[in-house]
């Protein structure tokens, strides 16, 4: 109070508005007498975070730099998994990795190390269901894990099978969602539309299921009534930075939070920039009570081939997670661990996890 008496302001601004990514205010500063000074606390949120949206080649470095320690850490994970181990020892040795080699004593977010079924519950690992089962023999794992430095996060997920052997019906799903990766980071660019990118997808994915013999029928009309949805219910990806949902998806000014299914889920709807730091995640995830809900919709249950999706009951999920800076002419891809089948098996082969560390 006695500084701004000293320095007699005409106006304060403060910092107060919606992230609406967690729906969440942030918490306006305060101090006694401020009752005494004009305060404007609608000006300064919407340029802030209009600042942490696009990333300075500072920034960029620095999540360059706790992407390729993550990593190592995910690599690290997955040479030494083996079935009867607890999911949280796999956690445990990722948190090791990142703050032993890397100085990141954080991680950005509770890690997802989920396994079996557990890998269809989109944010397990929380403290319900803290990572804790026992892996077992033909499970695939979905390891949702990121390191923080400097308060600048990661957020990458690699899916692979325990046992370090992809089954064929494991390939099949794996290989649907890592050609809906690579369709978007091929398409991705300053200047298309992030909806698009969900999009298409979606396309991919319901493409390669319905030539795996899972669905049937016309995908343009599965797009139509929302199929990817059933399969891939979240958002294709979110700002990165100094949170792991980092804030500006639905700015003033800015594309409205499109309503329809799947794309509802989008965490930002705008236009991509050079400069943006986002994710592409897409997935695939057998889950009973959404798949239950398009089984009784005439409209959905006639592209379900419902013998052939009976088998992947308890399959899970996959989910293909990696870190990328948009730029004009496409994307730098921050993540660096393996992701064709080939390349993961002959990774996940080899004994010695501590050559990493």
């Amino acid at each position: 109070t006695d500084y701004f008496k000293r320095t007699s302001p005409s106006l304060i601004l403060t910092l107060f508005g919606l992230n609406t990514d967690s729906s969440l205010y942030c918490r306006e500063a305060t101090f006694s007498g401020i009752s005494e000074f004009a305060i404007d606390n609608t000006l300064l949120h919407a340029v802030i975070a209009e600042c942490r949206v696009i990333k300075s080649q500072a920034e960029i470095s620095l999540l360059r730099y706790v992407n390729q320690v993550s990593s190592r850490a995910h690599k690290a994970v997955m040479r030494a998994v083996r079935p009867g181990m607890k999911e949280y020892q796999l956690e445990s040795l990722f948190q090791h990795v990142c703050y032993n080699e890397g100085g990141c004593r954080h991680v950005s977010y509770t890690c997802i190390a989920a396994t079996g079924c557990n890998a269809s519950v989109l944010h397990y690992g929380h403290a319900g269901a803290p990572n804790d089962r026992v892996i077992e023999e033909g499970d695939m794992c979905l390891f949702d894990m990121g390191g923080e430095y400097h308060c600048y996060t990661s957020d990458i997920t690699c899916s692979f099978p325990a046992n370090g052997k992809f089954s064929d019906e494991q390939k099949l799903i794996y290989n649907a969602v890592l050609h809906s990766s690579k369709a978007v980071t091929s398409a991705a660019k300053a200047g298309v539309p992030w909806i698009d990118m969900h999009q298409l997808a979606e396309r991919v994915l319901l493409e390669d299921l319905k030539s795996a013999g899972l669905l049937k029928g016309d995908v343009g009309d599965m797009m139509s009534c929302h199929m990817g949805a059933v399969f891939m219910p979240h958002g294709l990806g979110h700002f990165m930075g100094c949170d792991t949902h980092d804030v500006g998806g639905y700015l003033e000014g800015c594309p409205e939070r499109p309503k329809a299914p799947g794309v509802r889920s989008l965490r930002t709807a705008r236009t991509l920039k050079d400069g943006m730091v986002i994710t592409i995640e897409p997935g695939c995830y057998f889950i009973k009570h959404l798949l239950d809900e398009a089984k009784a919709d005439p409209n959905m249950a006639k592209f379900l081939v419902i013998d052939q999706i009976a088998k992947f009951e308890k399959f899970g999920g996959v989910r293909i997670e990696d870190d990328v800076v948009i730029t004009e002419g496409g994307v730098e891809v921050l993540t660096q661990v393996p992701r064709e089948v080939e390349d993961i098996e002959k990774w996940m082969s080899g004994t010695d996890f501590t050559q990493l560390i």
